[in-house]
């Protein structure tokens, strides 16, 4: 029972995880692409009708990924690695920038939408929003691919060294993982305090996306 179990969480876990990441790309390499380009007018009609649509499904995709994670993390606890310690740290840091920042930022934008729609006045706060829920955007974009790597790479051996059981945790203490979390944690301080910096363009977060998931891979494996 407890393997059937495993498995369908796993597989929801997917599912729900096709469904966020796909949205996240969406917003960033198709979205904001025609969004610099559009008119007024067809910002408003799109920041009206169909951004807040893609929200919601966007962060409750995000929701359910985090739910069933954190169930397959119960389920896995005696077979942690460093890898899937490093990749569940950025899936809960992208979860929290979905619910934390993205989503109260975009609404921001959406009502101020609202209000051009009906004739009134753009909140003059609308701009800074954009620009904070931009960048955990982009921050959440440039985790996703070493985050895919670590989940995926445990399973494969290539990212499982660092395995332990509940009772020895030593080597959870190595070196590797070390550098790796400040490293994680001083992109996601950037993402809160920062600027969006060389992943201000689509081609800037998904080459900076690959030179992380590059670096972070050695790093684990050597040290």
């Amino acid at each position: 029972m407890e393997e059937l179990l495993q498995f369908l969480f796993r597989w929801g876990h997917v599912v729900f995880g096709v469904a966020w990441i796909g949205l996240l790309y969406y917003f960033n390499f198709v979205q904001g692409g025609y969004m610099a380009k559009a008119s007024g007018e067809a910002k408003v009609d799109a920041f009206t009708k169909l951004v807040p649509s893609a929200l919601w499904w966007f962060r409750w995709a995000a929701m359910f990924t985090f739910l069933t994670g954190l169930v397959l993390l119960y389920f896995i606890m005696t077979g942690l690695s460093v890898g899937i310690l490093i990749g569940a740290l950025m899936g809960t840091l992208m979860f929290l920038n979905v619910w934390l920042i993205i989503w109260p930022n975009q609404k921001v934008v959406i009502a101020s939408n609202e209000a051009v729609r009906d004739g009134g006045e753009a909140d003059p706060n609308q701009a800074s929003a954009a620009a904070k829920a931009l960048l955990a955007s982009r921050t959440n974009t440039l985790f996703s691919l070493p985050m895919v790597y670590f989940m995926v790479s445990h399973m494969h051996g290539a990212g499982a060294k660092g395995a332990v059981a509940t009772d020895g945790m030593g080597d959870l203490a190595g070196l590797g993982l070390w550098v790796s979390l400040i490293a994680v944690l001083a992109i996601e301080a950037n993402a809160l305090f920062g600027q969006t910096g060389p992943i201000t363009t689509v081609k800037g977060v998904i080459s900076s996306s690959v030179v992380l998931t590059v670096a972070l891979g050695l790093v684990v494996g050597m040290l």
